[in-house]
């Protein structure tokens, strides 16, 4: 990940609902809504933000069909 504060969003991310991610210079990620980039940032330790990863690359957070 790259560590210096800027937000990014996912490339196929062209319709508008999305989310942005910046890695911080001094550890952990901050995320925000793209729609919104004045507002709020959730952040995450490292480790937190590895969890989600892990959970979402194994579809844990997948909706029901």
């Amino acid at each position: 990940m790259i560590r210096d504060g800027v937000f990014r969003k996912a490339g196929g991310s062209a319709t508008g609902g999305c989310v942005e991610v910046a890695g911080r210079p001094d550890g952990g990620v901050r995320v925000r809504d793209s729609k919104d980039p004045d507002g709020a940032a959730l952040a995450f330790t490292d480790h937190e933000w590895a969890c989600f990863l892990d959970g979402a690359r194994a579809g844990e957070f997948d909706l029901p069909d």
